[in-house]
């Protein structure tokens, strides 16, 4: 998939996940300074990738 941004995995022992409670899975955006600029709702209801398409739209260009 090429989406023009960086996207990362958390890796297998889950650091991120433990650091920013991403239990059940979440949508994440953390902005070029390193602020979270978007958290998405909780999976799989919650899950919702329009939403975050939306958000990387509203980050400013740096």
């Amino acid at each position: 998939m090429k989406y023009g941004i960086r996207t990362y995995v958390d890796e297998m022992h889950d650091p991120v996940m433990t650091a920013y409670a991403a239990w059940p899975e979440r949508l994440y955006l953390i902005d070029k300074i390193g602020k979270i600029a978007y958290v998405g709702g909780e999976g799989p209801f919650g899950f919702k990738p329009s939403e975050l398409k939306e958000a990387i739209a509203k980050l400013p260009e740096v």
